[in-house]
């Protein structure tokens, strides 16, 4: 587990103000979110006690949702929780969680997914993660990622940088590649079906095949990759805000690109490719290849 008494990195700068929230069509006017990302790890380090313990349980209860993805009892323990400590430590501000929806009203919003890749958990693989982001207005300003199982943790508040460790004290600065060309580049991405589905799986081969090397780590750690300067690449067909809003910040304070399909810098466009920056608007050329607009 990882202790929020201490942050590493430089202190945030206050953020851009002023633009308009999709959520609730407002933001707040906080000038800095120091607080906020040592919060973040209050509620990591809640997570992690619960989704540690029920891994690999022989009594984990899983069943499948409305739209035939599981869900176990580890997940709604762990909202569950974080939600009970954002209601008493934060009671002004909204959550939205992938299990129970959004609760609460206002700017400031925190977007929580409990576990991302419960199939992996499901099954005893050990990549998956917690995903705690804050939204302020229309913008992700605080992001925390934590996979205990693989026993790292990544985090970024804007202006901050991004960082990654095994604890705030153990802590490395997120940097993004230089790769420049799409043939040195290495692709990272979380299945085939979902490119058929959106009728994008010409593009998806097309770029799969331009690339230097593709490999399948999926869900929130293709992302952290292309933070951390290992991969290249990353792109799902399909996502929610939850899946997405902690991971924006992240990798654009480590100096990559986080769009949407149509190039659009958002966590709520439904899609999303995330780069080093120099490969994106080939990437995004690639990706539309054969679809149309």
């Amino acid at each position: 587990m990882i202790m929020a008494a201490r942050l590493a990195g430089p202190r945030p700068q206050p953020p851009r103000a002023g633009q308009p929230d999709v959520l609730d069509g407002t933001v707040s006017t906080v000038g800095s979110y120091d607080d906020d990302l040592r919060f973040a790890h209050v509620l990591a380090d809640a997570a992690d006690d619960i989704t540690v313990r029920r891994f690999r349980a022989l009594d984990l209860h899983v069943e499948t949702k409305p739209d035939l993805t599981p869900v176990s009892d580890a997940d709604r323990a762990t909202e569950d929780s974080l939600r009970n400590v954002l209601r008493r430590a934060r009671p002004r501000d909204a959550v939205l969680g992938e299990e129970t929806g959004r609760s609460g009203s206002g700017p400031r919003c925190w977007v929580i997914d409990p576990i991302d890749g419960t199939k992996n958990y499901v099954r005893g693989v050990p990549v998956w993660a917690t995903l705690i982001g804050l939204m302020d207005g229309d913008e992700v300003m605080v992001g925390v990622v934590s996979a205990p199982a693989l026993s790292r943790r990544w985090w970024a508040g804007v202006g901050g940088g991004a960082w990654t460790g095994r604890s705030l004290t153990k802590a490395t600065r997120c940097q993004v590649s230089g790769v420049t060309k799409l043939s040195d580049a290495s692709f990272s991405y979380s299945g085939i079906g979902g490119w058929a589905e959106k009728g994008r799986l010409d593009g998806f081969l097309s770029l799969a095949q331009s690339v230097w090397r593709t490999r399948a780590f999926g869900d929130f750690w293709s992302h952290m990759l292309v933070a951390e300067g290992a991969v290249d690449i990353s792109a799902e067909p399909e996502v929610s805000l939850w899946d997405l809003a902690a991971l924006q910040v992240i990798v654009q304070e480590a100096g990559g690109r986080f769009t949407d399909l149509s190039g659009t810098a958002t966590p709520q466009g439904g899609s999303v490719v995330c780069t080093n920056g120099h490969l994106h608007d080939e990437v995004l050329a690639q990706l539309a290849e054969n679809h149309p607009a």
